[in-house]
């Protein structure tokens, strides 16, 4: 027989049928930071939430007549913490340990420095890829939504699943009944933020909100399973857009929108057709163990280290338990 395998077609003729590269799928961050942590001598797994039951409610009334939240996991600018700006490195002197309230009004400075996102492929120079808090006031002002809620409310990235489901989920529930929201879109930036998000935006849906979660780590939100997820194919730390591209700003959150008012079940995935350039090499390097040097390793050993006793400093600053 002359007829080929599929695992034998040259790389040609994969080109000739229009095929994208191998690796042009959504990068898997769970098998990576695995791996990634393994490398600096942290080996036992770490276990990343998963239900098989998820709560639905569908919208009750029209999107057009809803109040409509925001939730983020960028924290509020600290003066005394430490470089914050765009190209900043890991700063875990700027974490937030409890959830927190802020006025749309004027708009906050949120920022995502204490978050690991994508340092080599985005800067976090534009506020508006992971809060879109002027997108949503044209929607509000359009009659595309009934209004947006008068405060913004902010999630930390508690590694603890227990902490995140029994103090953080509640009390962000009970901000969100005080601001009288029907529905949330909720942003995520790094690894652990998309699995916050999605512990709250369960907690929110089963409690009778309605939820979307916009995000760029699918298989963590798919994992921990959740009502509505919109995915962009991004680097970490640009769940609403691409930077400096208002257009690319607006198509993201209208089709956020859009999956919460037409989303007829659970585990509602819609995957935005923007792409983040023409070629997908970007997805090769968040944690990958195959392309750090190792002496690079080992710096990044040292440095995370260092992180974890600032962190751990921080928690002690707001008398929470360090362990």
């Amino acid at each position: 027989m002359n007829k080929l395998d599929n695992d034998t077609l040259p790389a040609s003729l994969d080109q000739d049928l229009g095929f994208a590269p191998p690796h042009d799928v959504p990068v898997p961050y769970m098998q990576r930071t695995r791996t990634y942590y393994a490398a600096l001598g942290y080996p036992r797994p770490y276990r990343w939430a998963q239900f098989a039951d998820v709560s639905f409610a569908p919208l009750a009334k029209p999107l057009s007549e809803c109040r409509v939240a925001l939730v983020t996991t960028a924290a509020p600018y600290q003066p005394d913490k430490g470089d914050q700006g765009p190209g900043a490195p890991y700063n875990s002197a700027a974490k937030f340990y409890r959830v927190y309230s802020v006025p749309v009004e004027p708009a906050p400075d949120l920022r995502i420095s204490h978050v690991g996102i994508d340092r080599k492929h985005t800067t976090a120079e534009d506020p508006r890829t992971w809060l879109p808090i002027a997108q949503i006031q044209r929607a509000a002002a359009a009659g595309r939504i009934g209004a947006l809620a008068s405060r913004i409310h902010g999630l930390p990235t508690n590694r603890s699943h227990r902490t995140c489901i029994d103090q953080d989920c509640p009390d962000l529930l009970d901000r969100l009944a005080e601001d009288g929201a029907d529905a949330v879109v909720l942003l995520a930036n790094c690894p652990v933020c998309h699995q916050s998000i999605s512990l709250a935006a369960r907690h929110l849906e089963a409690n009778g909100l309605h939820t979307v979660i916009m995000g760029c780590a699918k298989d963590i939100v798919e994992h921990v399973g959740v009502p509505r997820f919109l995915f962009s194919d991004f680097p970490l730390g640009n769940p609403a857009g691409r930077p400096n591209d208002e257009a690319s700003q607006q198509a993201t959150l209208a089709m956020a929108l859009d999956l919460l008012e037409t989303a007829t079940g659970p585990r509602t995935t819609r995957q935005s057709p923007v792409r983040w350039s023409d070629s997908p090499d970007w997805k090769l390097d968040y944690s990958n163990v195959e392309r750090i040097p190792a002496d690079e390793v080992e710096s990044r050993r040292a440095e995370f280290n260092a992180q974890k006793e600032i962190a751990k400093a921080r928690r002690a600053e707001d008398g929470l338990k360090t362990a």
